[in-house]
């Protein structure tokens, strides 16, 4: 069953609420339970030039991460420049690959949602009776811009104590 409009806008306004102390909560600069699903990401508006601090669900995949991208936030994203995110309390260089290949998504949102069960209730994109995702639902919130961003974080070398 698809989400109707009017649920979608209701979600929008109660994340947007619920975003303004997530934004100081994944600001802390130590891990907590909250953030062991949730990173903040810092980028730069493409037509305004503000700089945003966006909370974003994730789940680590191999050495990527993966975030459900539904708002318009993923259009300031441009596959290759690296930004910044907060991960677990610590600030990290990461490069977004914004993924929109349907079959891939596909094997993508089962990643997500078999290590983070509770990202389905956010991903509004029903399976079929076959357990494949319903293509005409896929392929609207496709063109409405949805995608998976596959975070590729940036090397580290050794820190000072390290070395």
């Amino acid at each position: 069953m698809a989400v109707s409009q009017a649920a979608m806008r209701r979600r929008a306004r109660i994340m947007r609420a619920v975003n303004v102390p997530m934004r100081a909560a994944l600001s802390l600069p130590f891990a907590t339970p909250l953030n062991a699903n949730l990173m903040l990401i810092f980028y730069t508006g493409r037509k305004s030039g503000k700089a945003y601090r966006q909370p974003v669900s994730y789940v680590r995949d191999g050495d990527v991460l993966l975030t459900p991208g539904g708002g318009r936030w993923t259009l300031n994203l441009a596959d290759g420049p690296t930004i910044r995110i907060r991960l677990r309390g610590h600030d990290e260089a990461a490069r977004p690959e914004l993924v929109t290949d349907p079959a891939e998504l596909e094997g993508l949102l089962g990643v997500i949602t078999e290590k983070n069960p509770r990202a389905a209730g956010f991903i509004p994109i029903p399976r079929g009776p076959d357990g494949h995702l319903d293509p005409d639902v896929l392929g609207a919130a496709l063109r409405h811009g949805f995608c998976i961003v596959r975070w590729h974080l940036a090397q580290r070398g050794p820190s000072p104590a390290e070395g």
